[in-house]
């Protein structure tokens, strides 16, 4: 069972990596900054980065997302409900990455440990509110406000330079290196339970995992970010990557789980709001996934969860 539980993890952080490492980097193909393989190579080194520095700062998220607090401590040791949660996150996202939409790892492991803790008879809502639900409606709508408001403020000086490119090329490295410094930890702490490569250890397991999955399993999903949601120019892009590394970097110093997927997302799609170059054909089936991604991985987890559990 153990066993199990490390395999399920390490494909929940292979599919995060194949679904959200080029969403840092989704401007960069866009707007015809960089080429594919240059924005992809980018993303996995910054995000790696990111995962390293989540070793000094990733506390309050380990101790989220191993669901202490939101279920009993005596579950969250059980290897039946580790499992249950990992795979549950795991297949979900393994079919949103298969169809080519950007979905949140953050709400699938949220969805999982609320469905086998449902399950297993007794989950904290006061603190699924609070600590999860929250931060995770609030930061799109944030992201696409700020994302709009900084479009406004930057396109005076939006013209194409060397300056603008490398600004650009940074800022996207941020929101990757501001996505796994808030990613890693939420998978790392499904480890803690079964006392299996704790701390530092366990993360850059998972950020190897995470870095194999944004360089072999990224195109679909890269497609949709990149030419599906709005137009951009690399000026845009710089003020979506703006908005994003500001949010989810703030969100990760405090210890809220928001999600690095609709953060940027929205903010891509404030920039196509503002500009009217957003591709509502597109953006109305991304948000529609976003809504069914947690009920799918709480069903997913607790049918697992009702299957292996003593």
């Amino acid at each position: 069972m153990i066993t199990l539980v490390i395999i399920a993890v390490l494909v929940v952080a292979y599919a995060n990596g194949a679904n959200a490492n080029f969403k840092g980097v989704a401007s960069l193909f866009g707007s015809g900054t960089t080429s594919y393989r240059t924005a992809v190579n980018w993303a996995a080194v910054t995000t790696a980065a990111g995962c390293v520095v989540a070793m000094f700062f990733a506390s309050s998220m380990l101790k989220a997302f191993s669901g202490k607090g939101l279920v009993p401590d005596a579950l969250i040791a059980q290897p039946a409900f580790l499992l249950a949660v990992a795979g549950g996150a795991g297949l979900t996202g393994f079919l949103a990455t298969r169809l080519g939409f950007p979905v949140s790892t953050t709400h699938m492991l949220t969805g999982a440990l609320l469905g086998a803790g449902w399950i297993a008879g007794d989950v904290n809502a006061a603190k699924l509110w609070e600590a999860f639900l929250k931060p995770l409606l609030l930061s799109p709508v944030l992201a696409v406000v700020l994302g709009g408001v900084l479009q406004l403020l930057l396109r005076p000086s939006a013209k194409r330079s060397r300056f603008l490119d490398t600004a650009h090329f940074l800022s996207a490295g941020a929101v990757c290196f501001a996505r796994g410094l808030n990613d890693t930890p939420k998978m790392a702490a499904l480890l803690l339970g079964i006392g299996w490569l704790q701390g530092s250890a366990g993360m850059i397991v998972i950020a190897i995992a995470m870095a194999l999955g944004g360089l072999i399993s990224a195109k679909q999903v890269a497609e949709t970010l990149a030419h599906k949601i709005t137009g951009m120019n690399p000026g845009q892009g710089f003020a979506a990557n703006l908005a994003t590394a500001l949010l989810v970097t703030t969100a990760s110093l405090h210890g809220l789980p928001v999600s690095t997927t609709h953060v940027s997302v929205g903010a891509l799609l404030g920039i196509g709001i503002t500009t009217q170059q957003a591709k509502w054909r597109t953006v109305i089936p991304v948000l529609a996934a976003w809504v069914i991604t947690l009920p799918c991985s709480a069903l997913v987890a607790a049918l697992l969860f009702k299957t292996i559990s003593p």
